[in-house]
């Protein structure tokens, strides 16, 4: 077995005083591996990094094109959003489209991240609903898909037609068999995959624009609506809009809960996958910038990278502590 290696680092002042160690894998649109930091065939839950492998049977069913779905619902699809009016107002207006509202969706309900939602919520003494939920759009889609088919409304059941889908589109594209799965925050199930699976699906769909069968197709659309539209994908402040933004386009990047991180570099035709094994984000936000700083695609000192990657730390006075760094091994 393969231990997890450094990839990000805290230090204060001259000292070394944290490190968060990890995997991470980078496939060609072949799916084989062109660098990796500790194990590939390591066992992950990618979370939320897995939302684009579950949104391609809404596009291969002909659910999508039936619904009339733009780039921005299929963004949507993929998102994990903070909640804020431009996503809830497009989830709901989604959910009006299919003749269908918030009571239909098994997401749960969960307070927004975006500040001024969370505030107007507060101040009205109103309580959030599933349609805040960070995965409304994915389950948006869910519905979609369900409507489409005629199945029943228990869209979260594993046995259930769209997550038979889904777990179909997800042994595809990492060409793997998936060994199991736990149930997400938003009640679906999560497969679980290698992390060189993941990231072999994320060379897939780097290289999806190249080819023209179905499941290519789809995942090319997802991958263009994602980059496109990365305030619907996160929301103002977050790593995935604001690195995305940074790119102009030229990627697609997703982060999943536990510290997960994917990546789809379409004019590299690379993909990205990591962990680190302590779950937390700012280890897994420093080493995905420095590892699209290591492919060319980011810069190295614009302002989205340089609050993620060699960041500084502060105190309560502001005065300068140390910085997170990426490890020596992911540099340029």
């Amino acid at each position: 077995m393969i231990a997890p290696v450094p990839l990000a680092e805290i230090w204060r002042g001259e000292f070394l005083e944290s490190v968060h160690l990890g995997h991470a894998i980078i496939c060609d649109g072949a799916g084989e591996i062109v660098d990796a930091w500790g194990n590939p065939e390591e066992i992950v839950l990618p979370r939320s990094s897995s939302k684009m492998l579950q949104g391609i049977p809404l596009i291969t069913s002909g659910a999508a094109d039936a619904a009339g779905l733009s780039t921005e619902h299929l963004a949507l699809a993929c998102a994990s959003h903070q909640g804020a009016a431009i996503h809830t107002d497009r989830v709901s207006a989604w959910l009006d489209d299919l003749g269908l509202g918030e009571s239909d969706m098994r997401c749960g309900s969960q307070m927004p991240d975006d500040l001024p939602a969370k505030t107007d919520l507060i101040k009205t003494d109103k309580s959030p609903c599933q349609i805040h939920n960070n995965c409304s759009g994915k389950h948006a889609g869910f519905l979609t898909l369900s409507k489409h088919l005629g199945a029943g409304p228990e869209y979260i059941d594993p046995t259930h037609a769209v997550q038979k889908a889904c777990l179909d589109a997800f042994e595809q594209a990492t060409q793997l068999t998936s060994p199991g799965f736990g149930i997400d925050g938003c009640s679906a199930p999560n497969h679980a995959s290698s992390l060189h699976g993941i990231a072999r699906a994320m060379g897939f769909f780097s290289s999806a624009h190249t080819r023209s069968d179905t499941f290519s197709t789809a995942a090319a659309r997802l991958t263009e609506a994602m980059a496109l539209h990365p305030e619907l994908v996160a929301g103002e402040t977050r790593a995935c809009t604001e690195l995305m933004r940074a790119m102009g386009g030229r990627t697609a990047i997703k982060t999943g809960a536990e510290a997960f991180y994917v990546a789809i570099l379409p004019e590299q035709q690379l993909g990205i996958a990591l962990k680190v094994a302590d779950g937390t984000t700012r280890g897994a936000e420093c080493a995905i910038a420095a590892l699209l700083v290591r492919a060319g695609v980011l810069d190295a000192n614009h302002p989205a990278t340089l609050k993620r990657m060699n960041a500084p730390i502060t105190n309560w006075r502001g005065t300068l502590t140390g910085y997170i760094r990426p490890a020596a091994s992911l540099a340029a």
